[in-house]
C-alpha cells in the first residue's frame, strides 16, 4: 500500500465516521419523538402499543358493523 492508498482509506474512514454520527443523531431524535408522541422508550414497547391499538380498532370496527346492521334491520327493513 502506498501513501495514496492510505490517504484514500483515511478519507473513507472519516466519511464512515461522519455517516455513523449522523445516523446516531437521527436515531436519538426519532426515539425522542417516539417518547414525546407515544410515551414509548423503545421500539419493542412501541410495537406492543401498535398491536394493542390494532386489536382495539378491529373490535371497534366489528361493533360498528354490528350496530349498523341492527339499525338497518330496525329502521330500514323493507316492508313486505
Amino acid at each position: 500500500m502506498d501513501e495514496q492508498d492510505l490517504l484514500y482509506k483515511k478519507k473513507e474512514i472519516e466519511k464512515a465516521k461522519t455517516t455513523l454520527a449522523e445516523s446516531k443523531g437521527e436515531e436519538k431524535a426519532l426515539l425522542k419523538q417516539l417518547k414525546e408522541k407515544w410515551g414509548c422508550d423503545d421500539l419493542p414497547k412501541a410495537k406492543k402499543k401498535i398491536e394493542k391499538y390494532r386489536g382495539e380498532i378491529i373490535e371497534l370496527k366489528e361493533q360498528i358493523e354490528t350496530d349498523t346492521k341492527e339499525l338497518e334491520e330496525t329502521y330500514f327493513k323493507e316492508e313486505e
